[in-house]
């Protein structure tokens, strides 16, 4: 039994409604069409009244109120619809942990989403599977907590620099949250793009094989450990990654997202 193996074993994976779960088979079609993603979300009133509610709200900005799964598909687009719908199984898939703040998680989380979701359009990449991937890395450490609840408190103790929750799980248990995730992922048969980017997120220029998609998630996970990052906080950002991406840091700062451009699926 390897150690990601020997970690699993000792806790319990979180219970996926269904609607998660023929979501994530979509993600795995090359062509999945509206009208079968628009079925499956509307079969859990609970998640298609959560995504009417994501849609209407004020980050989108759409002109006009949404009132069905399809008018939402329609506005928003099929990726991005499914990807929120998703975001919002996930966070209910998973209950509150002692010592980590529910709320204080799931804004650096969305946060980690909207920084990777903004470098994914910049790259012209798929900017929904950046969002979902960004939106997902920290759900390992609510398994951390689970398995080793002792352990949070260090895990989470201050003051937080970027990136050094990563470096303290690997010290303490040998893994980050994102390969952790990874395999979660893998559990749930998510696309092996997301795994390996997950995989990579914690590292992405170690791999032989390069992750675009595990650098931007590497780079917006770095600015969401940031409480209030600017643009200036790209100075502070890995020159190598960025310089792997070819991404242009003058341009970065200028198109620099602000906090409340960040959905809310809470």
């Amino acid at each position: 039994m390897n150690g990601l193996e020997a970690f699993f074993a000792t806790v319990k994976l979180p219970s996926m409604p269904d609607v998660a779960h023929a979501l994530i088979a979509t993600l795995n079609k090359e062509h999945s069409n509206v009208a079968e993603v628009a079925h499956i979300i509307a079969k859990d009133p609970s998640v298609a009244a959560k995504l009417l509610r994501l849609a209407n709200s004020a980050q989108f900005g759409l002109p006009r109120g949404v009132g069905s799964i399809d008018d939402a598909i329609l506005m928003v687009g099929m990726a991005r619809v499914r990807s929120l719908a998703l975001g919002a199984c996930l966070c209910s898939a998973f209950p509150p942990m002692p010592g980590l703040s529910s709320q204080a998680f799931w804004r650096s989380s969305m946060a980690c989403a909207g920084y990777a979701q903004w470098l994914a359009s910049t790259l012209d990449m798929d900017a929904p599977q950046a969002w979902l991937t960004g939106m997902m890395l920290r759900l390992g450490e609510l398994l951390i907590a689970q398995a080793n609840p002792d352990l949070l408190a260090d895990i989470e103790r201050l003051p937080t620099l970027p990136g050094g929750r990563w470096e303290r799980e690997k010290r303490l248990i040998g893994f980050s949250e994102g390969q952790i995730t990874a395999e979660l992922a893998r559990r749930w048969n998510f696309p092996m793009q997301i795994v390996q980017a997950l995989e990579r997120s914690y590292d992405p220029l170690v791999e032989q094989a390069f992750s675009r998609l595990g650098a931007v998630i590497n780079l917006a996970g770095l600015l969401a450990d940031r409480e209030s990052a600017d643009a200036q906080a790209v100075d502070d950002l890995p020159t190598d990654v960025i310089n792997a991406l070819s991404l242009d840091v003058r341009a970065m700062k200028a198109t620099f997202p602000g906090s409340d451009s960040f959905i809310d699926v809470t």
